[in-house]
């Protein structure tokens, strides 16, 4: 493995598991047994660890969003994957990662941004438009107004405001959330396929 995919990987596993701010060039140095010096010759400072980590996690949401549409039955099918991407995501993830990119690190947290509402919000209308198209979804649904208003409530959740740190668990936070969307949106052909993959989930747990 190349210096620089060691040190970015080991930047994402920290990032991820303790959030950005507490994780020090020292710590990451110390981690790979190797000197800041050689982390800096590659990387010219923290920022530029944190958008290699943002590039990770964006490509790896390209991922996941292109094997679960590969995989889906239907559009309701689709995001009962998508939730299951989610849930194994969460199990490795410090949701103050967000608050410190926004706090610390705006131009990246800006990135990040204009990420998740253009290419999310893209991935989301193709869903609301396939849901309609087979009857699984209302058809007087808006499609513009809900898939921003899904993008909204999927980041709601790491709102320390309303779900302080260690109140709540992500997994069900999302499991929630998701749930009552997609219960505003389907039809009745669509209500008994929620019914199923929630039997289905419940057995493979």
């Amino acid at each position: 493995m190349e210096v620089e995919e060691r040190i970015i990987k080991k930047a994402h596993e920290l990032f991820m598991k303790y959030g950005i701010r507490s994780v020090s060039m020292d710590e990451i140095a110390a981690q790979l047994g190797m000197s800041k010096k050689t982390i800096y010759h590659h990387y010219k400072d923290k920022e530029a660890l944190v958008n290699g980590v943002l590039d990770i996690e964006m490509n790896q949401t390209k991922c996941d969003c292109f094997a679960t549409r590969q995989a889906c039955e239907n559009a309701v099918h689709e995001i009962f994957l998508a939730l299951d991407h989610l849930e194994e995501m969460f199990k490795g993830f410090n949701p103050s990662i967000l608050y410190d990119l926004e706090k610390f690190h705006p131009l990246a947290h800006q990135r990040f941004t204009e990420h998740h509402n253009n290419y999310l919000y893209e991935i989301i209308k193709d869903n609301l438009i396939r849901g309609k198209a087979e009857e699984n979804y209302r058809q007087e649904i808006n499609i513009d107004v809900i898939a921003k208003y899904r993008i909204g409530t999927m980041f709601l959740i790491f709102n320390t405001q309303y779900f302080p740190i260690g109140k709540y668990a992500l997994t069900n936070l999302c499991q929630e959330i998701t749930d009552n969307f997609l219960h505003g949106l389907v039809t009745q052909k669509g209500l008994e396929l929620i019914k199923r993959y929630k039997s289905e989930r419940i057995q493979q747990k």
